[in-house]
Parts: C-alpha cells; structure tokens; sequence
C-alpha cells in the first residue's frame, strides 16, 4: 500500500509540474504579445491625432511628420541590435527594460507641452519598440521548445500585433474623441505594467550568448542613415527638393548607407548578415516588406490628413473611416493562413501586392468633395491586399533562413518594413506640404507603382523559402 501511495505522490507531483509549465508558458506568450501588439499599436495609433496635436502644440505638416517618423526611425534602426543585446545579456532582463522605457516614454509623450518634447520622447518610445519586438520572440522560442507548440504561439503572437496594428487608426479616432489626444500614450502605461509583472511573474531567462556582440560602427552607420533620409525628404517638401541642405541631407544618408554595407561585410558578427539576400526568397520578401509599407504607411499619413482637413472630419470620424479597412486586414490574415495550404506562397503575395496596387489605383479619382461611400470599396481592396500578403511574406521569409537565423531574419523584415513607413510618411507628407490633393494624386500614383514592383517582387519567392545560407551568416 505504501508504495501505491508513494506512486500515486509521484504521478500527482508530476501533474502539478506539467501544469505549472503550461501557465507559465502561457503567461509568458501573453506578456510577449502585450510587448509586440503595444509597440504595434503605436505605429498607427497617432495618425488620427495628427491634426488635434498640430492644433494643440502648433507646427506644420513636417513637423507632425516627425511626431510619427521619431518612432519609427528609432524602431527600424536599432531592432537588430537590441536583438543582440538580448541574446548577450538575457532575453527577460532586456524585455522588462524595453517596457519600462516604451511605458515611461509613453508617459512622457501624454505630458509633452510642446512638439520638440513630443518628437523626442516619440524617439525614446522607438528604441524602446526595437527592444520589444526581438525579446517577445526569443522568450517564446525558449518557453516553446516543441516546434508544433511554437508555431501555434508565434501565430497567436503575431495575430495580436497585427490586429493592434490596424486597428490604431480607430482606437486613436475614439480614444482622442473621447479623452483627447494625451489619452492614446498614457493607455500604453497599464498595458506596461501588465506586460512587466508577467514577464517578472511567469517568464524564464534565457540562455545569454556571450559571443553575441553589439555592432556599433553597424548601428551607428544604420541611424545616421535613415535620420538623414527621414530629414532630407522632410524638408524637401518645405524647401524644395533641389535645396542645398536637403541634397546635402541625402548625400550624407547615400555616403553612411555604402559604409554601412562596407562594415557588415566586413566584420566577424555583423549585424545585418548580409549572406541571407543570397536566398532569392529572402531578398524578395525583404522587397516587399519595404515597398508595400511605403505605400500603405505614407497613405495612412496622408489620408488621415485628408479626412480631417479636408472633409472637415474628426479624429473618431476618421477612425470610422479606416474602420472597413481594419476589418478587411483582420478577415485577410486568417484567410491568408488557409490559402497558404493551397497556393504557393509567390502567388498569395503577388495577389496580395496587386490588390493592393488596385486599390491605390481606384482612389486616383479623389477629390476634395468626394463622398465617403465611393471611397469605402477601395479602402476594403487595401486592407485585404495587405491583410492577405503579409503573413505569407513572413512566412516565406523566416522559411528561407536557418532555424538558427529566424530571430535576424525577423528583425531583417521588421527593420525593412518600418523603414518603409519612415519614407512613405516623409515622402508622401512632403507630397502634400503645399497641396493636399494634388500632393495625394501623385503618392496615390507612386504607391501603385510600388505595390505593382512588389507583386512582381513576389515572382522570386519559392514555397519551402529557397536555400538557406550557410551557418556563418555572412
């Protein structure tokens, strides 16, 4: 009897343990997806805040560009390197840091009393997102070993953000409408504590890579290049595009682009290795990355703009507007999920980026009486060109590299779709800086040859993502 009773403990003690792996695994996927759909949210929440804050705090088109490119120059800069900064000092500890300063710098966004304020703690907020982003997915990787379970996890992660993500548009509409436009940065401060007590609370440290290193004439190289090219194209619709600081700008973000390439080629761990755009798949996903956020980005940016000085809409109205979009992107995601057990990936992206293209192109009639109705159609055409080809990218994408490379390549796609959205707003703002639908036609235009150079992009990624490069990763 006593030995019954023994192995009846062991079996109820090994219940309890697998039960206590099980929460913590799932309050850690929990915590990651608070950290990516928050900093997810905060690429598209301010749009529709743009006009209320310029009516608040002063400052023309550019200068409100940069209330949304400070967070996104940020993001896209340093998220490979905060990549590695996880896997060198621990994944949890840089985690919980990343949200402290993504929550302390949302505060300090809601209290900013002016635009240089704003534009700066806009910037903390983006370093902090660079730190999110990679962290989220390595402490999934380490709380799911199993393949099948960490597939599940990543697409729940990732369903999270990209449903934050469209859904900025109206939740910044309401919450400016209701509680003003302070309101859609201190929201950020309860979603932080929530997302640092899990991850202190349930999460596991991860293994730290001490011959990880941090690449720093890389990333210094990085951001002097995409600050110069934000601020070039900025000023460019202020100045001119023939004035000599803003040619000067872009020659300084040509000049520190080549040394950026010169230094990753070169060193031993670089930060961007650039042996993954051997695989044509790699190098065709990372396209579409870029390309189709500089058109749907710069067109959130410009459109929001439009609605609101346009047609004389507010900011909930114009989250309204974007509302059929919004759903459009969520219905697409899950399709795209289905789809891809039936069509091979190159199709579903090339499907996506020609809807997307159409979409653009059914707007090029816009003017500034044009009803809202005749808009929705096209507007619905977008969310599900773009709903539609982005989990395949990503897919694709992360198909092509290693297993032991998936947390760079993510963070290769990653920096490549926010610099998209850091030159589609300085591109398409700078459009509209002198006339705001004329200034629309021509971005409309441009994204349709961009979304077009995408789909054709597409032809080159291969289902199963092609060949992966060689474990030195250069």
């Amino acid at each position: 009897m006593g030995a019954i009773t023994d192995e009846l403990s062991v079996v109820n003690q090994a219940g309890q343990a697998g039960r206590s792996a099980a929460a913590h695994r799932r309050w850690t996927l929990m915590a990651a997806s608070l950290g990516f759909a928050v900093i997810q949210l905060d690429v598209s929440v301010v749009n529709v805040a743009i006009k209320p804050i310029g009516a608040s705090l002063g400052g023309g088109v550019s200068a409100l560009q940069w209330v949304v490119n400070a967070y996104t120059v940020a993001f896209a800069a340093l998220i490979l390197t905060a990549g590695a900064l996880g896997d060198r000092v621990g994944a949890k500890r840089v985690f919980v840091g990343g949200f402290v300063l993504f929550t302390t710098a949302s505060a300090l966004c809601g209290l900013a009393p002016g635009l240089p304020t704003l534009i700066g703690a806009r910037g903390l907020q983006g370093v902090g997102a660079a730190v999110l982003a990679p962290c989220s997915l390595t402490l999934i990787n380490h709380s799911y070993p199993q393949s099948r379970d960490r597939v599940r996890a990543v697409g729940l992660w990732a369903a999270g953000a990209s449903i934050a993500l469209s859904a900025g548009p109206l939740i910044g509409g309401i919450m400016t409408a209701t509680l003003g436009w302070r309101a859609i940065f201190f929201i950020n401060a309860p979603i932080g504590a929530a997302g640092i007590y899990l991850t202190l609370r349930w999460a596991s440290e991860t293994p730290r890579s001490v011959h990880r290193r941090v690449d720093v004439p890389g990333q210094v190289a990085g951001v002097v290049a995409l600050a110069a090219l934000a601020a070039a194209t900025i000023e460019g619709g202020a100045r001119g595009f023939g004035a000599l600081p803003v040619l000067a700008g872009y020659g300084v973000a040509v000049l520190s682009a080549v040394a950026f390439v010169g230094i990753e080629a070169r060193r031993a761990h670089p930060m961007l290795p650039l042996r993954l755009f051997r695989s044509p798949t790699f190098s065709a996903a990372t396209a579409v990355g870029l390309l189709v956020n500089v058109a749907f980005y710069g067109l959130i940016f410009v459109l929001s703009l439009y609605f609101q000085r346009q047609q004389q809409l507010s900011a909930l109205q114009t989250g309204l507007a974007f509302a059929p979009m919004t759903a459009a992107i969520t219905v697409a995601n899950i399709l795209s999920g289905r789809l891809a057990r039936r069509l091979p990936p190159a199709w579903i992206i090339g499907g996506g980026s020609a809807l997307l293209a159409a979409g653009y192109a059914s707007l090029l009639g816009i003017q500034a009486g044009t009803a809202y109705p005749a808009l929705v159609g096209s507007l619905v055409a977008c969310g599900f060109g773009i709903g539609g080809l982005v989990p395949a990218m990503t897919s694709a994408l992360l198909g092509s590299a290693e297993p032991s490379r998936s947390g760079v390549a993510s963070g290769t796609l990653n920096s490549a779709r926010q610099t998209g959205s850091v030159i589609g707003v300085a591109l398409f703002g700078s459009l509209i800086a002198g006339r705001l639908v004329p200034g629309l036609h021509v971005a409309l235009a441009i994204a349709v040859t961009l979304c077009a150079a995408a789909a054709l992009c597409a032809l080159a990624v291969r289902a199963g993502g092609g060949n992966p490069p060689g474990e030195d990763g250069r």
